[in-house]
């Protein structure tokens, strides 16, 4: 196990930092930064992993940014080395929006490269420990994020989630990952994986924490086409824990789970009964296919969007003699084999000839999926998953990428059509590892599903 001891390092929360003169705001980031290098082994923080100072963006409280969320003049690079010197020029959307209410970017955080990943193991520069027990992975593709609150090196952090980067990482840490409504927060400044999928949210210390940082966040954006124009009716100044819902749970994710995991949402299930909430069972088609058509519509918007990556615009350019091979080895050498796997895969089935057998074809299950979901929807407030199928594994334990992609079988299809969702912890493993529940809502419905978490939350009474 890790030799962390918890007693030590938990932080204020958000809620509390708020209240904060500049003055003791001032002192807190100094006691932070100390803390940081501390317990720089972590590697929640890139800086951590460079051995350089914490980069910072306003004066107000310290929220730990993942590395492709741009931050003006900062290094931004999705922790790859084909963006190795690029400096950010602007601001993503969701940093304007924090320094507007009284927060600050403060840290990069170490992450999956491009995101594609879900042990943070692909960073270009290096491992990020869970904190709980450092011979575990800390999840991905937000593992330096989720790290990071999970060690209390962090009040907060912004991460970014296609198939379940917030939420698994969150819930390996044993903290509380949210992926909001597709369109909810603006992408503007996310650095595009999979651009249907993509949708930065907050990972915290508690619910109530990442209801306010939500709240922050959300809204219409005029710089981000996919952004959905409506007016945000803040959720966290109307939480309500003790509201009764009626909560569907989908038991064959329970039966495809590991025992341990099976045990403790079990327990929860039990607890949101005896509290007075409503259960229900419903099953959905095998979460085979949920993986299937994620890994074809995500790979072939990636192999697009990371195009752009060719050593001519910015970013790491190999010396070489020629153009052409200027641009094969500039991402040869620059992207990682994870990176480069899924961007194959991606050409591949938009390429003549296989873009009716896989890309529209897995169009058409991305809808079925969405169908499965609202006939649901019609008869529970929310549904209630696992996040994961095990707890936190061994580092290099995963050696083939399509085991790999199965430790997101329960979240990827929250992504495919676009609902919010929200894990959190609810109990341990025999080893003392954190297991996450997951809720998921009706399409901007947040309001629901926030109370739905708080009131397991207030059950469970998880500590850490």
């Amino acid at each position: 196990m890790g030799e962390i001891n918890y007693k030590e390092i938990l932080l204020i929360t958000l809620k509390e930092a708020l209240q904060l003169s500049s003055e003791e705001l001032a002192e807190f980031k100094k006691d932070l930064k100390e803390k940081i290098k501390e317990q720089k082994h972590i590697g929640a923080y890139v800086e951590q992993l460079i051995d350089s100072d914490i980069s910072e963006y306003g004066s107000g409280v310290p929220i730990a940014v993942k590395d492709n969320i741009q931050v003006k003049g900062w290094d931004v690079t999705c922790s790859s080395k084909i963006l190795q010197g690029y400096k950010a020029p602007y601001n993503a959307t969701v940093i304007e929006k924090m320094v507007d209410s009284g927060l600050s970017a403060f840290g990069r955080c170490n992450m999956d490269e491009f995101a594609m990943g879900s042990s943070t193991e692909t960073s270009y520069y290096g491992r990020t420990l869970n904190p709980v027990d450092n011979t575990k992975v800390p999840g991905g593709s937000s593992g330096g994020s989720a790290a990071a609150v999970g060690a209390g090196l962090a009040i907060a952090a912004l991460g970014s989630d296609t198939g379940g980067s917030i939420r698994q990482p969150a819930a390996f840490c044993g903290c509380v990952g949210m992926k909001p409504t597709y369109g909810k927060i603006s992408r503007y400044g996310l650095s595009a994986f999979s651009s249907s999928l993509d949708q930065i949210g907050p990972i915290t210390q508690n619910v109530e924490d990442a209801a306010i940082l939500y709240d922050i966040l959300a809204g219409h954006d005029k710089k981000d086409s996919t952004s959905v124009d409506m007016t945000h009716q803040k959720v966290s100044e109307s939480l309500d824990g003790d509201k009764k819902l009626t909560i569907a749970v989908i038991a064959n994710y329970i039966e495809e789970a590991g025992e341990e995991v099976q045990r403790e949402i079990k327990n929860s299930i039990k607890a949101l009964e005896e509290a007075g909430h409503k259960i229900i069972y419903k099953s959905m088609i095998n979460s085979k296919y949920d993986v299937a058509t994620y890994y074809i519509l995500a790979t072939a918007e990636a192999s697009a969007n990371l195009s752009r990556y060719d050593g001519v615009r910015y970013g790491n350019r190999a010396e070489v003699s020629s153009l052409k091979d200027m641009y094969f080895q500039t991402r040869g050498e620059g992207f990682g084999d994870e990176v480069k796997r899924r961007i194959l895969l991606g050409t591949f089935v938009l390429s003549s000839g296989y873009y009716d057998a896989y890309y529209i074809k897995a169009q058409k299950a991305r809808h079925l999926i969405k169908e499965q979901f609202d006939a649901i929807f019609e008869e529970a407030d929310l549904i209630y998953t696992p996040v994961t199928p095990t707890p936190a594994f061994d580092f290099d334990s995963k050696k083939d990428p399509l085991e790999m992609y199965l430790s997101d079988i329960y979240t990827i299809a929250v992504n495919l059509v676009g609902l919010p969702a929200i894990s959190l912890p609810i109990g341990k493993s025999k080893d003392g590892l954190p297991i996450g529940g997951q809720f998921i809502a009706k399409a901007f419905d947040e309001k629901t599903m926030f109370d739905g978490a708080l009131s397991l939350e207030k059950i469970i009474n998880y500590k850490k």
